[in-house]
Order: structure tokens, then sequence, then C-alpha cells
């Protein structure tokens, strides 16, 4: 039997083309303070410093949902932290409205402006009304 052995590589040779986002490197850098990886109640506590929105709200309207009747600490986690990554998307697309037009505060018209010019936002179309 022959052994098929493959050349190390460090992570940053494998694909020079490739930059780590600005949330790696935030995400890295947190855990590199944090040490090493806790379970439990600790990881609660983790998980609470890289929200910024307060979990425990975000569990209580969670469970508003008559389908929902338990919710663990990493679903609420991944919701708040996808809501955060949502609202910074559409505030930096309402942002270059508001740009165009010489302010420096986000106003409804920009936000609706976003929400007709990009399809990922068309979901949202009429809400605002």
């Amino acid at each position: 039997m022959a052994a098929v052995v493959a050349p190390l590589v460090a992570p940053a040779e494998q694909d020079p083309d490739r930059c780590g986002s600005e949330e790696e490197t935030r995400g890295a850098e947190m855990e590199e303070e944090s040490g090493p990886q806790h379970t439990g109640a600790a990881a609660t506590v983790g998980h609470s410093r890289l929200s910024k929105l307060p979990l425990a709200r975000i569990k209580a309207l969670m469970k508003t949902d008559p389908d929902v009747s338990l919710a663990s600490h990493e679903s609420v986690f991944i919701i708040a932290k996808a809501t955060e990554l949502f609202v910074e998307m559409i505030a930096k697309d309402a942002l270059v409205y508001a740009q165009q037009g010489k302010r420096k505060t986000l106003q409804r018209k920009d936000l609706d402006n976003a929400i007709e010019a990009i399809d990922e936002f068309a979901f949202l179309e009429g809400t605002l009304d």
C-alpha cells in the first residue's frame, strides 16, 4: 500500500486571493482574548458579549410564536447575529442614498429607496407603509 502524503500548507498560502472578512478577524481576536472555550453557563456569557442585541429580549420575541416552546442559547444567539447583520446591511445600503442627498442622518425615504433598488430587500416592500 502506498501512503498519500499531502504537503502541509499554511492557511494563508492556500488561497492568496481570499481575504478574511472583518467579522472573521474580530471573531478570531475575541477567541484569543477570551482563552479556551467553555460550555454551559460560561458559554452563554460569551455569546452575550459577542451580540449587540439583548438576548433575553430576542428569546422573549421568539417565544411569542406559538410553534416555539423552547429556544436554546445557541439558536437565540444565531437569530441575534443574523438580525445584526441584516440591520447593518440595510443601513449601509440606505446610507448611500442619504449621502447622495448630502445628509449624514438616515431617513425613512433612504430605507424606502434601498428597499426598492435592491432585489434582496424585495420582501420588505410595503412594510414601512
